[in-house]
């Protein structure tokens, strides 16, 4: 069985409900807790201190004052291994995972068990943020060989960096269901000494399965499957695990999956009339609704958790992670688009609220995650999941005792808050979703009723509930804000700052919120200076907040991964449409082309996740499931059809049918794993139609053209304007834009496809009806 902090796959068939975490009953814990580093050091300062100490990672760091001599991933320990003919321990986590936490305090803090390591293996500690390489190739090892996999990972290799042996969490000490980690570790040594040659042989066999395994190509004349038959087939699987009740796409624990909204908002907009379209639209916006009610959501904090242990959203796995932002907040957007319930724009703003006032840095970039656990006081000596977020009635009334004017006597703004939000007077988290006792006598606020119920149970207009409501959070957000906060890292991400620069861009084209869309420049002028190398022309994967602030890179900077390159593009797609600065294009098309050099599989077709010629790495794997994010090759074939359409460069539509032409098994057997590359494939089978606006980008009259492309929801178009500058960047790549004119010297609209252009409109009406009716 294992234990699994972020299940690495979110399909519920691949979670693997066996093994002892479920037999000791704290399957649910063992899959949804995740946490932080430890607590603070001994006094007298630690008594070791291992070469992590130069790292930059704050998970590295965390492990840096460890018994055992730890090794970042490099050639040093490869050298010691080899020299020394030792085996490798290697383990892979993150700073933000509960289980990683617990297996440090347990086994990689205790002296007897670090000596043991340290006599018979070479130890490396991995990133696996840092480095999603060398974790993918050793998680897809695990998977084959456990059926399960999650983080903390532990893998035994040779020293030539097979693997031979490998699992997840570890107890310390042999227990009735799992062997323990003491025991794990004196039996592989034992092994080592006494079966080398059998061992060695084994471990090679496994790598040959594996390459095999993990093999995704095309055939030159291979074409793409039908995008209506994948679309169908999708659509089917995700409705038939879809929960009436409650939104969300299975039992527990939820994710929120925005891969599956997006997916769902596109089948929409290509089935408009239809009863599947519009059943595909409630799954939608319903799940979305649900979401933002639950606990799930931080309603005194903003944002959104990892996820939900149970079906009604409600007690979450706290942690909160960049990656989860920016796409919700790119799935509220779309929701607003397509209902223009406000709502939803609330939403929107709550997600980029919390990202703007804590996982933003000075220098523009956006950090990573913030820990689930934390001290429940400042005198606490044992940190606890959720100790931030979570309420007792006793302190909900001490917060919020005056009484409501005009309301039943006696009714405290406490009660009316507390019906609302459903706290009870012993806590309202099941002791079934907190094996741990953590949460007992806690609230997890979660919206129980309507305004309009709340509003009526205590005789009050629901314009006067909204401004108590909101008089109760902040109170609660001001006590919140004295307690001690959970650990954030710090660690600024390539991939990630691409999709939160998306969110931010898309929510501020569609809001018209022009803040919205300067905090996107300033974050993509934040990776242009501190995540890309100019005289290379290539894009690292990640940088630092150090000492005072300033933004560090490591003493070797890591290169960009394929992800890092495709979130990166697409944002400043995104960032084009919403600012109109050709000079984000421009960069953008610069970086598909180092992109294809880098990582493109010219023999098999698709990118690989990992550019060639790293000897440490023994796979080149291409990620094949759209999960917590969307796998690179699903978006790069979207940005590859945007990327022709400003550029008139052909062959990267030619790409992105190889792309799906690679995928066509699985779009055909089972599209929900790849529900954006199921999108996609809409988009490529309909051609892109170019949406240009040939006006002054000061007129009244093109904003008013350009505000109309922004509040419809479109997924198969791209926005250009054309605002008659001879040199510009666009005109030079598109010819045809300069046969397009202003109609009486006003504003005019075109939208174009591969054979042509509509006539020119002048009114926004007829532009939006020319949009709606574009599939």
């Amino acid at each position: 069985g294992s234990a699994r902090c972020s299940p690495p796959k979110q399909h519920l068939e691949t979670l693997s409900h066996r093994g002892a975490a479920k037999r000791r009953g704290v399957f649910l814990k063992a899959c949804t807790a995740m946490a932080t580093a430890g607590k603070p050091c001994e006094p007298g300062g630690p008594r070791h201190t291992n070469r992590l100490i130069n790292e930059k990672s704050p998970y590295l760091l965390q492990h840096a004052h460890n018994p055992v001599d730890w090794y970042p991933w490099g050639q040093e320990a490869f050298d010691k291994a080899k020299k020394e003919n030792k085996l490798i321990f290697l383990s892979v986590g993150y700073s933000t995972c509960h289980w990683c936490h617990v297996m440090e305090e347990e086994s990689f803090k205790n002296k007897e068990i670090g000596e043991i390591m340290n006599k018979n293996f070479v130890c490396i500690k991995v990133d696996r943020e840092e480095r999603p390489d060398v974790d993918k190739v050793y998680m897809t090892f695990v998977q084959a060989t456990s059926g399960g996999g999650g983080w903390p990972m532990s893998v035994w290799l040779t020293p030539d960096l097979k693997p031979f042996a490998g699992g997840t969490y570890f107890p310390p000490d042999d227990r009735v269901y799992r062997v323990g980690f003491r025991t794990v570790l004196l039996r592989i040594a034992e092994q080592w000494n006494q079966n080398k040659d059998a061992l060695l042989e084994n471990s090679q066999k496994i790598m040959e399965a594996l390459q095999i395994h993990a093999r995704i190509c095309g055939q030159a004349q291979e074409s793409p499957p039908p995008s209506q038959e994948v679309m169908a087939m999708c659509f089917q699987q995700l409705s038939k695990s879809y929960d009436e009740e409650y939104g969300g796409f299975s039992e527990f624990p939820k994710f929120p999956t925005p891969v599956n909204l997006n997916f769902l908002f596109t089948y929409w907009a290509l089935h408009r009339t239809t009863p599947e379209g519009a059943r595909a639209l409630q799954m939608a916006t319903h799940t979305l609704k649900m979401m933002a009610y639950g606990g799930i959501h931080d309603h005194i904090g903003q944002g959104f958790h990892r996820y939900s242990t149970d079906q009604h959203w409600h007690v979450p796995h706290f942690e909160k992670m960049l990656y989860d932002q920016g796409q919700l907040a790119t799935a509220y957007t779309r929701a607003f688009q397509v209902s223009g319930d406000e709502f939803f724009a609330d939403v929107v703003g709550d997600i980029l609220l919390y990202v703007s006032r804590d996982l933003s840095d000075q220098a523009g970039g956006f950090y990573s995650a913030e820990d689930a656990d934390s001290y429940p006081s400042a005198t606490s000596g044992e940190k606890r999941e959720g100790a931030f977020c979570v309420w007792t009635a006793e302190e909900i009334r001490a917060l919020l005792p005056e009484p409501v004017e005009g309301a039943a006597e006696g009714t405290t703004l406490a009660d009316v808050f507390m019906h609302h939000y459903g706290v009870k007077e012993d806590g309202n988290v099941s002791p079934a979703k907190d094996p741990h006792g953590e949460l007992k006598g806690k609230n997890v606020l979660i919206v129980r009723s309507s305004p309009a119920l709340t509003a009526a149970r205590f005789g009050l207009e629901p314009g006067r509930l909204d401004a108590l409501l909101s008089q109760g959070r902040r109170r609660l957000a001001a006590a919140r804000a004295q307690r001690p906060r959970p650990h954030l890292d710090t660690k600024m991400l390539a991939s990630w700052n691409g999709l939160m620069i998306s969110g931010f861009a898309q929510a501020g084209a569609a809001l018209a919120k022009e803040e919205y869309v300067c905090r996107a420049a300033r974050a993509a002028h934040f990776v242009r200076r501190h995540l890309f190398d100019a005289a290379s022309g290539r894009l690292l994967r990640s940088c630092y907040r150090g000492q005072d602030s300033a933004v560090e890179q490591s003493a070797v900077p890591i290169q960009g991964f394929l992800e890092d390159y495709v979130f990166v593009i697409q944002a400043l797609f995104d960032l084009y449409e919403a600012s109109l600065d050709q000079g984000w294009l421009e960069w953008a098309l610069q970086l598909q082309h180092t992109q294809d050099k880098l990582f493109w599989d010219p023999k098999g077709f698709a990118y690989f996740s990992s550019e060639a010629g790293d000897p440490s790495l023994l796979l080149r794997l291409k990620d094949d499931q759209d999960g917590a994010e969307p796998s690179a090759n699903s978006v790069t074939v979207m940005n590859l059809l945007r990327a022709a359409s400003y550029s008139g460069h052909m062959e990267w539509v030619e790409k992105a049918g190889q792309i799906l032409a690679a995928f066509s098994e699985r779009l055909l057997k089972i599209p929900v794993a790849l529900p954006e590359m199921a999108r996609a494939s809409a988009a490529f089978h309909h051609t892109l139609k170019q949406v240009v606006i040939c006006g002054d980008p000061q007129g009244e009259d093109t904003k008013d053209l350009l505000r109309c492309v922004h509040s419809v929801y479109c997924p198969n178009k791209v926005l250009l304007l054309e605002d008659g500058a001879d040199s510009s960047f666009l005109r030079r790549r598109l010819p045809f834009l300069r046969a397009l004119a202003r109609e009486a010297g006003k504003a005019t609209a075109y939208v174009c496809s591969g054979s042509g252009c509509s006539l020119p409109v002048t009114a926004p009406r007829e532009l939006r009806g020319l949009l709606l009716g574009a599939p």
